[in-house]
């Protein structure tokens, strides 16, 4: 009787443990998911940044705007007219390049996450591409349809 019992606690032991387990487990993936989430948005937001050309430059703001949330949303919209006058004016062909991201923090609802990138640009003042280099602070925020950027910085 005793062995029996000692059999049956150590059962539910193991379930206990399997449970738990699997419960962490499925946490642990959560975060993975929501962080790879994280990173592709920031990375994208980037790229779209730095990828502006004057034949599609209304496309290329749109492209922007649909990734933006809060305060970079607001900054970006209310220079948007301004932006693409300057880059229809210029000629402006710009192609971006994610170097490298990564997380520097993040919680359930935000994460700021740096990102280094290289933009080739050529416009009506040069002909031959010039190569620049920039590395961002993205704050991505989660929201109901998926996360968008609420806040961009130039990183020093």
């Amino acid at each position: 009787m005793v062995a029996a019992t000692l059999l049956l606690a150590l059962v539910v032991a193991a379930i206990a443990s399997t449970v738990a387990l699997h419960s962490i487990s499925e946490g642990n993936d959560a975060r993975e998911q929501r962080r790879t989430e994280y990173l592709q948005t920031a990375r994208q937001a980037v790229l779209n940044l730095t990828t502006i050309r004057a034949d599609s430059a209304q496309a290329d703001i749109d492209r922007i705007l649909a990734g933006a949330s809060g305060e970079f949303r607001s900054e970006f919209d209310g220079r948007i007219d301004p932006f693409r006058e300057v880059v229809r004016q210029a000629r402006v062909v710009s192609t971006g390049e994610v170097i490298e991201a990564a997380l520097e923090d993040d919680d359930d609802r935000t994460a700021h996450v740096l990102v280094a990138a290289k933009q080739t640009v050529t416009n009506a003042g040069q002909q031959e591409p010039q190569q620049r280099y920039y590395r961002f602070r993205v704050t991505v925020t989660g929201g109901e349809h998926g996360p968008t950027v609420s806040k961009v910085e130039f990183v020093a």
